[in-house]
């Protein structure tokens, strides 16, 4: 599959399988004991901390975080909406990359090719709070000339886990 390490990337990587193992496990919950983590594993505890503090040190590991509740927390909808840049110049791009960073509502921010320039994933209360937010903000991100809005009805996956060869 395009993307995905091939066994070649991972030994020029230096990833043996128990750093894939680590990787995986830590993915599935991240709270996971520096003890716990080492029986799975069958290493000492002060062989996986030095393991994961390289793995952190190297950036494999970027950190760690609890996943939330959107429902619970008032912001149950989940858009996503396609932008279309008035003038695909530097200036511009780099004023609205700027502008979205600051902008809570605005989960992921992605530059992509084809029809458009951006796609943004964002999460609000209802539609309601989405039109407010549209008017309010989006519409007046620097440089935007169009959008369009997929109002998801249903989340049917939805998980940040990586494909962790072996893991």
């Amino acid at each position: 599959m395009f993307g995905m390490m091939t066994a070649a990337d991972i030994a020029s990587s230096s990833l043996d399988r128990i750093d894939l193992r680590i990787l995986g496990l830590l993915q599935v919950d991240g709270r996971l004991s520096n003890l716990k983590l080492a029986e799975a594993v069958a290493l000492s505890p002060t062989a996986v901390l030095a393991r994961v503090q390289r793995l952190t040190r190297d950036g494999f590991i970027r950190g760690y975080e609890a996943r939330l509740d959107p429902q619970k927390l008032g912001v149950g909808m989940l858009v996503f909406v396609e932008v279309l840049l008035d003038r695909t110049t530097a200036n511009v791009f780099e004023q609205f990359r700027a502008a979205v960073q600051v902008r809570p509502e605005i989960m992921e921010c992605h530059m992509v090719a084809g029809g458009f320039d951006y796609l943004l994933k964002l999460r609000c209360a209802d539609m309601s709070a989405y039109r407010e937010f549209a008017g309010a903000v989006l519409w007046q991100l620097p440089g935007v000339r169009e959008t369009r809005t997929y109002a998801v009805m249903e989340e049917v996956k939805n998980t940040a886990r990586l494909p962790v060869p072996g893991g």
